[in-house]
């Protein structure tokens, strides 16, 4: 039986090697896939959970300082009230809650971060220096 034509009709006929353009083409088309569906999934949770996330524009973080190492006191604005936060790396706590003040527009602006007004005071110096260089 074994040297009958049907069994030999079977057997598996070796395929050809596919090209580089195709394995090519083929991995950017998978790629596309995954990057679409990635874009895809987005756009969907952020449809689906727009109250959630929706609302992020409406808290506003008006300061804050170190108090230790990793702890801060942070105030906050949401809906015309300001919350005073503890903030901790496992935790944060609500300390106080008060009102906004009538005149909390007409605060200049400060960099918060020492470094910021480190980093403003040597630009100030190094541009007067130039200056100074130019006008020599």
């Amino acid at each position: 039986m074994a040297s009958s034509p049907l069994w030999a009709a079977a057997a598996p006929v070796p395929a050809a090697a596919p090209s580089p353009f195709a394995s090519l083409v083929q991995v950017i088309l998978g790629l596309a896939v995954v990057l679409g569906a990635i874009v895809g999934v987005a756009w969907l949770f952020k449809r689906l959970s727009g109250g959630v996330l929706g609302g992020a524009g409406r808290v506003r973080v008006v300061g804050g300082t170190m108090v230790g190492q990793k702890e801060r006191v942070v105030i906050v604005e949401l809906e015309g009230e300001w919350l005073v936060l503890g903030v901790t790396p496992q935790q944060v706590n609500l300390l106080s809650k008060m009102p906004r003040p009538e005149d909390a527009d007409a605060e200049p602006s400060l960099p918060a971060d020492p470094f910021a007004r480190w980093l403003k005071a040597a630009l100030d110096k190094s541009r007067a220096a130039q200056q100074r260089r130019q006008d020599k």
